[in-house]
């Protein structure tokens, strides 16, 4: 059977449980506006014991967003091409942020402790400060909602927290000085200057953090997170006491493979379609078993081994593989090369990275997708011959791989250490069978010969990762449960006060 995954999944928590006073809770509203999807996540901390759990979460479109108006400057578009405007996407942002509050009967200006926002839409812009003025456009949509300047910034004082959570900061002892989980952006820089969704890369890695908790997986330093929405984010981090540093990161496509394999079903938008609609269809069909249409949502995740009508992917295994490595032969997965601009989509400075001692990962198809009508052909013919249930069977073999060969390249570079733990979050990596998968292809690089007890499979990479930079941000660290440090050690509490002390 192979090995078991790791897979984290977020507990929910009740209203009643936050109104109660039994237990101090720090709430955080996470906004992420993706290339497919815009969400409002609202999670809520224990104080006392350092998790996190799940309030509710609205999720829209982000194609839904409105068109420019006139006199609009469109500063960036989706990777399918919707236009964006400052104005579009903070009344998107506003929108979404007052319908998940909304929902959660809370209240947005004494409920909500802190609001993080970020942005994955980076293949629209020209260079990777460019996603500055995206970050201004969403810190406007939470004002317009009603949330307080003070709660999107670090706090000045200890009197500047939450009465009820005031106790557990650790303010008083250290301040907030970047690192977030005890990892600090590439030296010299915030990150963005390299890559511009290294953002994204550095809430996913402290997310996954968070979420490796609840499966004991202890996801300290050194370690690698994998983002794996529409684009690709994430960092490998190296194993520095007590903050480590960012030493590569990744970039390119993610999810955008499967959506092109899946607009070659001629059941999405040829242009702006992606996996994630394909459900919309299977609902209404009648050879969806009851299992799968059960377990069909937003956030799809397949069944291993689920068949349609009488057939079933599970002796199909040889073909699969067959149109899996056709598949990966528009793939292109290595270290960035110098002189693009571009890689997948994505905005870098490879010379930048070099300068700062880091390594950046690419995943592309063709150049900047120039491959991506083949793989849309490939999905139709998939289609054609062998049905939906046989192109997500191929899809899960195809995102597999595509994490087996990063981590592949991430060991060429000598980035790869023997305790290194390895996470991954996102639609395009951890729906359907593709945790079983990345396990068995990992297990063949020869990596670690306890691969299920290093590698974590987290949901709401993001959404985590904001409720832990919101805590960073208000020193609300947890001595007893530490997220920073080195794998196996002890809370570095001690190191950060005495480093900041100039001592």
């Amino acid at each position: 059977m192979g090995h078991k995954p790791r897979i984290v999944e977020s507990p929910s928590v009740r209203l009643i449980d936050l109104k109660s006073g039994s237990n101090a809770y720090f709430i955080v509203a996470s906004v992420e506006v993706g290339n497919t999807t815009t969400k409002c996540i609202l999670t809520a901390t224990n104080m006392e014991d350092g998790k996190t759990r799940l309030i509710t979460k609205t999720v829209k479109m982000t194609r839904d967003v409105r068109a420019p108006k006139n006199g609009e400057e469109i500063f960036g578009r989706t990777l399918s091409g919707v236009e964006l405007t400052r104005q579009s996407i903070a009344e998107l942002v506003r929108n979404t942020l007052l319908k998940a509050v909304e929902k959660a009967n809370l209240d947005i200006k004494t409920d909500i402790h802190f609001v993080v926002r970020s942005t994955g839409v980076v293949a629209g812009f020209d260079a990777p400060e460019e996603v500055g003025e995206f970050i201004k456009a969403l810190a406007e949509g939470c004002l317009m909602a009603g949330v307080p300047p003070n709660r999107m910034t670090p706090p000045m004082s200890i009197l500047n927290i939450q009465e009820k959570i005031r106790k557990y900061s650790k303010l008083e002892k250290v301040v907030f000085d970047g690192a977030v989980a005890s990892v600090t952006p590439p030296k010299g820089a915030t990150g963005v200057e390299i890559v511009a969704n290294e953002m994204e890369g550095e809430l996913a890695t402290a997310g996954i953090k968070e979420g490796a908790k609840w499966v004991d997986v202890d996801f300290r330093n050194p370690c690698i997170s994998m983002d794996f929405g529409t684009t690709l984010d994430g960092r490998i981090i190296g194993q520095e006491l007590p903050y480590a540093r960012t030493i590569g990161n990744f970039c390119g496509y993610a999810g955008a493979i499967p959506d092109a394999l899946i607009k070659g079903t001629g059941k999405v938008d040829p242009q702006k379609g992606t996996a994630l609609e394909i459900f919309q269809d299977i609902e209404k069909d009648d050879v969806a078993s009851p299992e799968l249409r059960k377990n069909s949502s937003a956030e799809f995740k397949l069944l291993p081994g689920i068949s349609f009508g009488k057939f079933s992917t599970m002796f199909k295994g040889k073909q699969i593989l067959e149109y899996s490595q056709n598949i990966h032969q528009y793939i292109r997965i290595e270290k960035v090369p110098q002189g693009f601009k571009r890689y997948g989509s994505v905005p870098v400075n490879p010379k930048a990275a070099e300068e700062m001692g880091v390594v950046l990962i690419g995943c592309d198809v063709g150049i900047n997708g120039s491959d991506m009508d083949k793989l849309t052909k490939i999905g139709a013919e998939i289609y054609k011959k062998h049905g939906l249930n046989f192109l997500f069977s191929v899809i899960d073999d195809v995102m597999a791989r595509v994490i087996q060969r990063l981590i592949k390249v991430t060991q060429e570079q000598g980035l790869l250490f023997e305790n290194t733990a390895i996470g991954i979050t996102g639609r395009a990596g951890i729906t359907g069978n593709k945790p079983k998968l990345v396990l068995k292809y990992l297990e063949e690089l020869g990596i670690n010969h306890n691969i299920d007890s290093r590698v974590v499979f987290v949901d709401d990479g993001l959404a985590r990762g904001s409720a832990v930079m919101a805590r960073c941000m208000n020193s609300l660290g947890t001595t007893f449960n530490p997220l920073g440090g080195k794998s196996g050690g002890k809370c570095i509490l001690a190191q950060r006060i005495k480093l900041q002390s100039g001592k």
